[in-house]
């Protein structure tokens, strides 16, 4: 039985290494015939990568600029979008993705946003929903360590130092916490969604005979809202609402 166990473990790790190895060789081969200019192989070999469960905001991205050199650009936008989930700070992605979208036929003018909100949303959007939890458990063990000092030690001094440091540590974990969470659920809930069809036309409800609202390009970024059958309801930036076929859209 041990024997088995022990020849099950090994072949178990020979096979996680020889995938890794074989994933590894695929980047490298996609990355070469990028830079080769062969932009068709790069995007065949990323998106075998992705199609073998992996992602990474460096392979969204790769895979974005070989789409965005073989001038697909919806295609671009998506991964450029995808990668900018995993990081959103990174100023590369957000550049090209500036970029890509100037190649589009739709300029929606976003909504105007409060001052606080916008400020929020630049702090929240400081680090991903993993760092902040890295955050909070960094400092749970801080101030565990910090109330053993109180607890243990003789010192008044040193206790009084342990108590108030710990309370502003308690407080920062507790708030990188709550922060790392809704981040979380806010990736988790919130749908978004890139235009594929060349020119559509948003409806006023899920029925392909209801009223024409407005027309939408490839390229155009949409919030999901709803889904009734195979329609979305969809918003975008200038909060105009409406209901395209499920179909016209790829999910971000």
């Amino acid at each position: 039985m041990k024997r088995y166990s022990i020849l099950f473990i090994l072949v178990l790790l020979f096979t996680q290494v020889s995938s890794a190895s074989g994933i590894d060789s695929l980047f490298f081969k996609a990355n070469a015939a990028y830079n080769n200019q062969y932009y068709e192989d790069a995007i065949n070999n990323y998106q075998k990568i992705i199609d073998a469960g992996y992602e990474s905001a460096d392979l969204y991205y790769n895979l974005g600029n070989a789409y965005f050199k073989n001038d697909e650009i919806p295609s671009a936008i998506l991964y450029y979008e995808k990668a900018l989930k995993l990081k959103p700070n990174d100023e590369d992605i957000r550049f090209n993705l500036d970029v890509a979208n100037t190649r589009i036929v739709d300029k929606i003018e976003p909504m105007p946003e409060l001052f606080y909100k916008r400020w929020w949303r630049s702090f929240y959007n400081m680090f991903t929903a993993n760092t902040w939890a890295k955050i909070s458990t960094g400092g749970f063990i801080l101030f565990i360590v910090l109330l053993s000092f109180y607890l243990l030690s003789k010192r008044i001094r040193i206790r009084k130092i342990a108590f108030f440091a710990g309370l502003v540590i308690l407080f920062i974990t507790l708030f990188a916490f709550a922060v790392g969470f809704q981040k979380y659920q806010h990736l988790l809930n919130q749908k978004e969604a890139i235009v594929f069809s060349p020119t559509i036309t948003v409806k006023s409800s899920p029925n392909p005979n209801s009223v024409d609202l407005f027309v939408i390009h490839e390229g155009s970024k949409v919030e999901i809202r709803d889904k009734v059958g195979s329609w979305y309801e969809i918003r975008i930036a200038n909060g105009s609402v409406g209901w395209l076929p499920e179909s016209s859209l790829k999910s971000i």
